[in-house]
């Protein structure tokens, strides 16, 4: 199993296994591979150490992955909350942050539901 930016990487197809790093997609994967001249059918298994070592090479020098990545975009988020922008205010209230509606469906970004109690009739009369 190769160990990739402190990832290990499952034995499937060299450009699937690649998208398991935190910030490489499909497309980066597939540039990555034909920058270093691997085949995307290969598996992480069948490749040579040198291969590895090449795949390793080029995402630490061009691509900003993991680590690095998470924190600068937690950075980019507190820097939103910091200076009070709309997009700050909807990260601190856990609401959707790009326009999408909320009188239904945003359940992923608000949570559980939290049930409202309704109006109460009075009784006895009018």
């Amino acid at each position: 199993m190769a160990r990739i930016a402190g990832v290990d990487l499952p034995n499937k197809h060299v450009d699937i296994s690649l998208t398991h790093i935190y910030g490489i997609g499909r497309s980066a994967a597939i540039k990555i591979c034909g920058k270093t001249g691997i085949d995307t059918e290969k598996r992480i298994n069948d490749l040579s150490q040198d291969d590895v070592n090449k795949l390793r090479t080029v995402i630490e020098n061009e691509y900003k992955v993991e680590g690095r990545l998470r924190t600068e975009v937690s950075l980019n988020i507190k820097r939103l909350i910091d200076i009070g922008c709309y997009r700050g205010f909807r990260h601190r209230k856990g609401l959707p942050v790009r326009g999408q509606r909320t009188r239904t469906n945003a359940r992923t970004r608000k949570g559980k539901p939290k049930t409202v109690a309704g109006k109460r009739k009075k009784k006895g009369g009018k």
